[in-house]
């Protein structure tokens, strides 16, 4: 029987942590009735540097199930994607298969059953995608919606309408670990790692408790981090828009001689000013997006740890 680890990064989750817990214990219940799962299967929760209670009630929900419940605590605060790495990595080495999801229990559990049944059926990454954005405000469905647009069109493979609720096989976080970057977009990632794959399809509920730790400012880093991680195609497009000017510069060249020769000079102050004005901010922009990924090498080589883990809860009570 297969081992389920339900990974779930935690910040600042204290008003939704203990209704996150009973829910899923009761899906590992179900499952385990069931028999699709094995009995030990559990839930990881990964405190990624709350400066609530978090930590001190996944404590106290390992205390309670200490079977059911783990913690992984790390020293401090990392992000997101590197909360769910440092989960994905720690549950590999525990379990069979994984799944993750967010705390706020807006990705239904319910089609967690459904994933395993792909996952038996032979399929080592099951994606959970929504059917539909009903729940969203109209600025934030547009705005999810044109990120999509915006990675497809910048030639990042992801899955439309799908964020960090899926389940991994075993051997799919082994060959998930040895991606090594530190720039990380899990949703792109994901594709890359080329195993079968299924999807199951959820309407997406509202949050339990606490507030969305995706804001739009994150949204758009995400963005941002996801496209200079996977494609090179803004700097094809400055290049691109650099020889569109310097194409402009030549005719403006010629219409310059001929005015000069035909004596049709006029006044150019207010044209010299602009042109001075949009090719100094477009050198800026082109030098800063360079530097942009300049930058990203820069960390990449350092090869600095990821995450630091500081304490683990597992079902053995062992602290490391």
């Amino acid at each position: 029987m297969d081992k389920l680890a339900i990974v779930v990064p935690c910040y600042n989750e204290e008003e939704v942590l203990k209704i996150a817990s009973e829910a899923l214990r009761g899906v590992l219940d179900d499952l385990v009735k069931k028999g699709k799962i094995a009995r030990d299967s559990f839930i990881l929760f990964v405190n990624d540097g709350s400066k609530d209670r978090t930590w001190e009630l996944i404590e106290e929900e390992h205390k309670a199930h200490p079977v059911q419940v783990c913690g992984v605590k790390l020293a401090g605060n990392v992000g997101h994607q590197f909360a769910l790495t440092a989960g994905l990595i720690t549950a590999k080495d525990m379990s069979d298969v994984t799944i993750s999801i967010d705390a706020d229990l807006q990705d239904d559990v319910n089609v967690i059953e459904e994933m395993i049944d792909k996952f038996h059926a032979g399929n080592d990454i099951v994606y959970g995608v929504r059917k539909e954005r009903k729940t969203d405000t109209f600025f934030k469905r547009v705005t999810a919606q044109g990120f999509y647009k915006l990675m497809d069109a910048m030639g990042v493979k992801s899955i439309y309408n799908h964020a960090d609720f899926r389940l991994m096989s075993k051997r799919a976080v082994e060959q998930f670990s040895k991606y090594q970057e530190t720039n990380l977009y899990l949703r792109g990632m994901m594709p890359l790692i080329g195993y079968q794959t299924d999807m199951v399809y959820y309407d997406r509920l509202e949050r339990v408790a606490g507030e969305s730790k995706y804001p739009l400012k994150k949204m758009l880093a995400l963005a941002f981090n996801g496209i200079s991680s996977f494609s090179v195609k803004p700097i094809s497009m400055v290049l691109g828009l650099g020889l569109f000017i310097v194409c402009l510069s030549v005719i403006a060249g010629i219409y310059a001689l001929i005015s000069y020769f035909t004596g049709n000079v006029e006044p150019g102050w207010t044209s010299l000013i602009i042109s001075i004005w949009f090719l100094g901010g477009l050198q800026l922009l082109a030098i800063g997006l360079v530097g942009q990924y300049i930058g990203k090498i820069y960390i990449e080589v350092k090869h600095r740890p990821r995450y630091n883990i500081e304490k683990v809860l597992s079902s053995e009570d062992e602290t490391k």
